[in-house]
């Protein structure tokens, strides 16, 4: 599948998951009420990860090896803590993880027993940011002194700062350019950079304490490869991530 059409598949099932839901959103959503309006909610989600790959060192990976541009992509999974600074704004802190392992072998060369010349690359994410999440209409309306209703459905933007941790590392047998020698051998890059993210979605309520969230976030950031990958420009840590999860309100 190519890179161009994995987030059109992504968001194709994700609409398709929030049509299943719909019935159930219009039963339930908002009939019930809380004493007062959220002050926060916690959160988990999972979903599905595609690292831009674009930087030299994924093009002469997939060039050099039985690796694919899709082959970085990955599961993701990631968790939140919101806290109401106004009736539609929230600050998150949040905590993801994405990442991959595949084993490959070398396209074009085998070793003197004519067997395949074998190594795996893994490749991994975990930005902590800090988020600014922005309600494009109410979250609910106050009934009196002791009583808020939920809406059913609210989307929402934002953007967020903080930094990722990032691990690239391929391990097995390699090729020794000047010598053709096969040789065992680790090459790994990794540490810490720091990360950009906006991101969009909407909030489907299920009752007044929790409700269904749908989301896409794209994150940019790049860094410095370490002396095992000497020569090469910056690591391409950027990437899209789409996700469906739930959230608790307190």
């Amino acid at each position: 599948m190519s890179y161009a059409v994995r987030p059109v598949v992504i968001a194709s099932a994700l609409v398709a998951a929030l049509a299943a839901a719909s019935p159930a959103a219009a039963q339930d959503g908002g009939d019930g009420f809380l004493f007062h309006a959220p002050s926060g909610s916690w959160s988990f989600r999972g979903g599905y990860a595609m690292p831009s790959a674009h930087s030299d060192l994924f093009s002469f990976t997939t060039s050099n090896l039985t690796l694919n541009h899709g082959d970085f992509d990955g599961v993701d999974i990631g968790a939140d803590l919101a806290f109401s600074l106004s009736p539609r704004l929230d600050l998150t802190f949040d905590l993801a993880y994405s990442g991959m392992n595949k084993g490959s072998e070398f396209r074009n060369f085998v070793d003197n027993n004519n067997q395949p010349i074998e190594q795996t690359t893994s490749f991994s994410r975990t930005p902590l940011t800090v988020n600014a999440r922005y309600y494009l209409m109410s979250r609910g309306r106050q009934i009196g002194h002791y009583a808020w209703i939920p809406n059913r459905v609210v989307p929402y933007v934002g953007v967020g700062v903080g930094f990722m941790n990032y691990s690239f590392d391929q391990k097995g047998d390699f090729i020794d350019d000047s010598t053709m020698a096969v040789f065992p051998d680790e090459f790994r890059t990794d540490g810490w950079a720091p990360v950009a993210q906006a991101l969009a979605g909407a909030e489907w309520s299920f009752g007044p304490g929790w409700a269904l969230r749908t989301e896409a976030r794209y994150l940019t950031a790049n860094a410095a490869p370490s002396s095992d990958f000497s020569g090469f420009h910056r690591i391409d840590l950027s990437g899209l991530t789409a996700s469906v999860g739930f959230f608790v309100r307190f």
